[in-house]
C-alpha cells in the first residue's frame, strides 16, 4: 500500500471542489453563530445627521465668549425633528441621541454651565464640536460593515438590528452524518453482555467537534462489523448526509470492510493511507457532491483525524477559510519523536513573557486510545517526517484546539 505524505493529502483534500456555499435566511435572533454568506453593506450614512451625544445645549462655540446666551423655551429629545435653528446668542436644551438644531455646531454639557434668568451662562468652555456625533461617524453608505464568512457573533447581530435587517442570508449548515463500526460498540445506555465490548465515545466526540464548527449533525447510530451491515449503515448514511464521517473498519484486518465498501458504493477514493501518526489508515471519498471520511477506531486518533480532515471540510462548505490556527512555540523540555510519520502529539500550551511556550506536563506517552490527554485546553504539536528528538528551546508548530 502507498501512503502519502501528510502534506500531500491535505493538498488533496482542501483541492476538492465543494460547490458554492449554499445560502438561506434566517430571522435576526436565529442567526447567532451561524456563518454570514453575503456581505452585510450600509444603505445609508448613520448617523444621517449630526447627532448630541449627551444631554446638554445646543450653541454656536464662538457665543461661548459671551457672557449670557439665551435660552430657548422649547427643549430638544431625542426622536423629536430638530425643526428650531439656532442662531448666534441662542441656546436650545438637547438631549442625548436627539438630531442637532440646523445652526449649532457644538454641545456644552448641563454641568459645564449655570442657568439663570432664562440663559445659561458658560463655566467651562469646550471645543467646537464638542459631544456632537458628525454624519456617518458609525459608518458611511456602501461602506462593507461585516464581510461574508463572518460568525455571527452579539455584535454582529446589534448591528444588523441597527440596519433594519429581518432576514439573514447564512451558509446553510452542512449536514453531517456520524456512523459507528463495530460488533464491540456499545451505546449510551446499553447493557453490557462481554467484558470485551466498550462504549461508544466517538460518535459523541465527532458530533460535538461538527457541530462546534457549525454543522448540522445526523447521529448514525452503530453497524456490525460484516459487509452487508456496513454496506446498508453507508447506504443510509449518504442518504441523508453531504459528509459522512465513519469510524472503525479501515484498517487491514479481516473484518475491517469500510474501505471496500465504500469504493463499491460509487465513492472515488481521493487518498487512503497517509504517513502521520495517529491514524495513519485514514481515508478520504467522494461521491458526487458528497464527501466520506473513514476515520481509525481508536478515540484519539478519531478525533485527531477528523479534526485534521472533517473540519477543513466543513470549513469549506460553510465558505470560512480551512486552514487552522497554528502558532509557533518554543519547547519548554525534550520531545522524543517515535516514528518517522508526522506526528500530532497532545501538548499544553501556555503563553510567557510574549513567547508561547510547549509542555508535556500530565499527557500520557500511550497509545491512539487515550482521548483523556486532550482534556484540560490541549493543543496539537506538529512534527514533520524529517524530524527526529527534539531539545528544549526548539521551535515547533502547534495547532490551536481552542478555536476550532
Amino acid at each position: 500500500m502507498s501512503f502519502l505524505s501528510y502534506t500531500e493529502s491535505v493538498d488533496r483534500l482542501l483541492s476538492l471542489d465543494t460547490g458554492r456555499v449554499r445560502v438561506e435566511k434566517v430571522a435576526l435572533p436565529d442567526a447567532l453563530g451561524r456563518m454570514l454568506a453575503e456581505h452585510i453593506v450600509a444603505d445609508e450614512d448613520y448617523p444621517r445627521h449630526p447627532t448630541a451625544s449627551m444631554d446638554g445645549y445646543a450653541i454656536v462655540a464662538a457665543d461661548q465668549s459671551q457672557g449670557a446666551i439665551a435660552l430657548s423655551r422649547s427643549d430638544n429629545p431625542a426622536g423629536s425633528d430638530g425643526r428650531e435653528a439656532v442662531r448666534s446668542g441662542m441656546a436650545v436644551k438637547t438631549f442625548t441621541g436627539a438630531k442637532m438644531p440646523e445652526g449649532a455646531d457644538t454641545l456644552i454639557p448641563i454641568e459645564n454651565v449655570t442657568v439663570e434668568n432664562g440663559a445659561i451662562r458658560i463655566d467651562t468652555p469646550v471645543r467646537e464640536g464638542f459631544s456632537v456625533r458628525p454624519v456617518g461617524e458609525s459608518y458611511f453608505e456602501g461602506e462593507i460593515l461585516i464581510p461574508a464568512g463572518t460568525a455571527i457573533g452579539y455584535a454582529e447581530i446589534g448591528v444588523m438590528a441597527g440596519l433594519n435587517r429581518v432576514m439573514i442570508p447564512v451558509a446553510r449548515r452542512p449536514r453531517v452524518g456520524v456512523l459507528s463500526t463495530g460488533s464491540e460498540i456499545l451505546d449510551l445506555g446499553e447493557r453490557e453482555r462481554t467484558d470485551s465490548q466498550i462504549r461508544s465515545s466517538n460518535n459523541y466526540t465527532l458530533a460535538a467537534l461538527a457541530q462546534s464548527a457549525g454543522a448540522e449533525v445526523v447521529q448514525l447510530g452503530t453497524a456490525e462489523d460484516d459487509r452487508q451491515s456496513i454496506t446498508a449503515a453507508f447506504e443510509n448514511a449518504l442518504e441523508c448526509s453531504d459528509i459522512v464521517v465513519s469510524t472503525g473498519g479501515v484498517s487491514v484486518g479481516d473484518y475491517d470492510f469500510v474501505k471496500d465498501v465504500v469504493p463499491a458504493l460509487g465513492a472515488t477514493v481521493i487518498f487512503k493511507g497517509v504517513r502521520m501518526k495517529p491514524g495513519q489508515h485514514v481515508m478520504v471519498a467522494q461521491r458526487g457532491n458528497q464527501f466520506i471520511l473513514a476515520l481509525p477506531g481508536f478515540a484519539y486518533s478519531s478525533t485527531v483525524t477528523f479534526i485534521l480532515y472533517a473540519l477543513p471540510l466543513i470549513r469549506k462548505m460553510l465558505g470560512r477559510d480551512p486552514g487552522h490556527t497554528i502558532v509557533e512555540a518554543t519547547l519548554a523540555e525534550p520531545f522524543n519523536k517515535r516514528s518517522n510519520k508526522s506526528e500530532f502529539t497532545t501538548c499544553n500550551l501556555r503563553l510567557s513573557e510574549g513567547k508561547y511556550l510547549v509542555d508535556f506536563e500530565e499527557k500520557k506517552a500511550a497509545s491512539s486510545a487515550v482521548l483523556t490527554n486532550m482534556l484540560d485546553n490541549a493543543a496539537l504539536m506538529i512534527t514533520d517526517e524529517s524530524d527526529g528528538p527534539l531539545d528544549a528551546g526548539t521551535v515547533v508548530r502547534v495547532i490551536r484546539l481552542d478555536r476550532l
